[in-house]
């Protein structure tokens, strides 16, 4: 074999193990773009239609809830349920579908509410004459100020921030519809000292 020939051997095998090792880190490539496109999408799709974060903003809420905690928002649960009474929701404020509130569904739709003498008390068919709402996770001594008595509606729901005195709700601006529902919130991710899962607190009714 003459020298010549043999180089043309070896340069062709280099040729061909170098497009081998190109080939090959271009479908690793490929592989990588797909994942990275398939993990954006699922993010967008959660984030967009699943959950969804929500900073808290101001007073209304305390002390269950403080100015800046980081929420997770669960927007899937209603579509096949329905809000159950003591859920924190964040709703578009009727007035301004561009503001969402961060409040508690005391009462539920076709419910009898009164607020007066600084407690809430609920008319349904188990509690015809009425019943005093006990709300555990309130101080004892704070109270529900202010003067209401309504019927919700079918689709109506009746909601207070959990600081009584410093909250504008629906002692304000009435019911809201079920329709401006963005979802519940489902978790606490900061500060780290407060993570938690919420469960729905139990009432006397």
């Amino acid at each position: 074999m003459s020298e010549q020939s043999w180089f043309e051997k070896m340069f062709k095998k280099t040729g061909q193990g170098m497009a081998l090792t190109l080939a090959g880190a271009g479908l690793l490539i490929l592989e990588l773009v797909k994942i990275v496109v398939l993990a954006g999408v699922t993010i967008l799709l959660v984030r967009h239609f699943l959950f969804k974060p929500f900073y808290v903003q101001g007073a209304s809420m305390e002390p269950n809830f403080d100015d800046r905690d980081y929420l997770i928002i669960d927007e899937l649960s209603y579509r096949f349920r329905e809000p159950e009474r003591g859920e924190v929701i964040v709703f578009r404020y009727p007035d301004n579908p561009k503001e969402f509130f961060l409040k508690r569904i005391i009462a539920l739709p076709g419910e009898g509410v009164k607020v007066a003498e600084g407690k809430v008390t609920i008319y349904n068919q188990e509690h015809p004459e009425g019943v005093v709402v006990k709300e555990e996770y309130l101080s004892k001594e704070l109270a529900t100020v202010g003067e209401q008595s309504l019927r919700l509606g079918p689709d109506q729901f009746f909601v207070l921030g959990d600081n009584r005195t410093n909250s504008y709700d629906s002692r304000r601006f009435g019911p809201i519809e079920k329709n401006v529902i963005v979802g519940r919130a489902w978790l606490r991710g900061w500060p780290v000292s407060k993570v938690e899962i919420f469960k729905v607190p139990e009432f006397n009714l």
